[in-house]
């Protein structure tokens, strides 16, 4: 990021982060999020991803940016009224939900782990990093029917190979626990 910084100041450019899970990144970097934040012109923080608001996002940048922003958003239409209880969901995405982005992601090493040890299901648990796994099939699991017969259970999941798995609040050690454990008797 540093290098980025430095190749745009040298050509006069400006730098942006689309950051919707940048409060992941900083979690999994264990840096404030203000260490990554500084390297940018402007940048977005979605508020509905792992800081589990029901909506929302913020756009950050200077003020005349900003300004600027603004404007074009009227110019299109944009805009929200009575968007005071978003705002008041979005406020706690970012006082009370930042913290649990480090369960999630321990939540996702342990699914991750325990996914290596169903016949057929393959995660290199090194590159989980947050709280998203990607698990490789072998051709004699059929995804498919797994996903039926979870869903039996009120487990969905969306088959595909490889499948990926997110991590969330809503989601405890004891949920991988059982997944886990249904996940073995199906295949």
């Amino acid at each position: 990021m540093a290098e980025a910084r430095q190749f745009v100041d040298e050509h006069g450019l400006s730098l942006h982060l689309d950051g919707a899970r940048v409060y992941n990144a900083a979690v999994a970097l264990d840096v404030d999020v203000i260490e990554i934040a500084k390297h940018f012109d402007s940048m977005t923080i979605c508020l509905s991803k792992g800081l589990s608001a029901p909506i929302g996002s913020l756009l950050l940048g200077s003020k005349s940016f900003i300004e600027r922003a603004r404007r074009l958003r009227k110019m299109v239409g944009g805009g929200m009224r009575q968007a005071g209880i978003l705002a008041a969901a979005g406020k706690l995405a970012l006082t009370e939900q930042v913290a649990q982005l480090a369960t999630d992601h321990a939540n996702a090493k342990k699914l991750a782990e325990g996914l290596n040890a169903v016949a057929g299901f393959s995660v290199n648990a090194d590159f989980v990093q947050t709280n998203i796994v990607f698990a490789k099939l072998d051709e004699s699991v059929d995804i498919n029917r797994i996903a039926e017969q979870l869903a039996v259970d009120g487990i969905t999941i969306s088959p595909s190979n490889p499948v990926r798995f997110v991590t969330h609040k809503d989601v405890s050690s004891n949920d991988i626990d059982v997944l886990l454990e249904k996940l073995k008797t199906l295949v």
